[in-house]
């Protein structure tokens, strides 16, 4: 029998590195009923075969292997992101909800076909809510997809659902114009993902910080290594990361980003990533605000 092709690596969607699989003790003690906003589930490819569409191919990345990690890392908590790899087919996030109870929430992608009664079940799973990823496709484009973001917001909006966007603010400096009309929160995914280089008074710097100073928007602590081409300590994240912090407690949450996919870098370990960004939040208020208390309004838990 022969593998489907979309589980097998090409041209166009090369294999990526799988994460370290060691499983050590942080250092950090972290808060109770503390989260990791991000991270991805993988496979197995075989019964969950990848878009044809995808840019890379990883390996089977799958639910037992990321529990090790969650309770070895001293997580409560947990945020599944769908990633770009599966597009808006969400079985394997759906089945993760499902395995993993209450204590997980979802971040899905949706395409047209999606009804009110499909997304009311998905609620009731635990999504809360939709990520527009403008950086891992085939064929990025130059321009925001406002309309396309305003008609989710009326799709999400009655549920309380937020937006994720993945998109490197930097490449809009009108980005405050374009976004500041939304109802439904707003969540920058990897510090707003800004190109290496970019300063902290570039425009649309300004404007992703001026949306969370205004409680429209969100910024997650993730993937420093996306950042810029250095290792740990990751100075240049730490530079933006202390600048969110400092401007905007409240609106700041935290995550893994495991696995990891297509790092440029050597391959960071989720304890060392962890103990990284415990460095750059050294208050005990600003930890248990960031680690817990935040993504506790973000993704409702009540």
């Amino acid at each position: 029998m022969f593998p489907d092709i979309a589980t097998c690596p090409s041209a166009d969607a090369p294999p990526c590195a799988g994460p370290l699989t060691s499983l050590l003790t942080p250092a950090v003690q972290l808060p109770p009923q503390a989260c990791d906003c991000h991270f991805h589930i993988l496979g197995p490819a075989d019964r969950y075969p990848y878009s044809p569409n995808r840019i890379y191919t990883p390996p089977d990345c799958l639910v037992p292997d990321y529990v090790a990690l969650r309770n070895c890392l001293g997580l409560s908590r947990c945020v599944v992101v769908q990633p770009s790899v599966y597009g808006s087919d969400n079985t394997v996030l759906v089945e993760t909800l499902r395995t993993m109870g209450d204590d997980a929430r979802g971040v899905v992608v949706l395409d047209d076909t999606a009804g009110p009664g499909e997304l009311a079940d998905l609620h009731a799973l635990g999504v809360r809510g939709v990520r527009v990823n403008l950086v891992d496709v085939q064929r990025p484009g130059a321009d925001l997809p406002v309309d396309r973001l305003l008609r989710l917001q009326e799709r999400v909006a009655p549920l309380g659902w937020h937006l994720e966007l993945l998109v490197p603010v930097d490449q809009h400096p009108d980005l405050y114009e374009a976004l500041h009309r939304f109802d439904v929160p707003l969540v920058f995914g990897h510090m707003g993902y800004p190109t290496i280089g970019t300063p902290l008074t570039h425009p649309g710097m300004a404007a992703m910080l001026a949306l969370m100073q205004e409680g429209r928007a969100w910024a997650k602590l993730t993937a420093p290594y996306r950042l810029e081409t250095g290792e740990p300590p990751y100075h240049r994240a730490q530079t933006i990361a202390r600048w969110l912090v400092a401007q905007c407690p409240r609106q700041v949450v935290w995550g893994t980003d495991w696995p990891h996919v297509m790092v440029k870098t050597r391959m960071p370990h989720d304890v060392e990533l962890l103990e990284v960004t415990a460095q750059w939040i050294e208050a005990p208020h600003l930890r248990h605000a960031i680690f817990a208390e935040n993504p506790a309004r973000l993704y409702q838990w009540h």
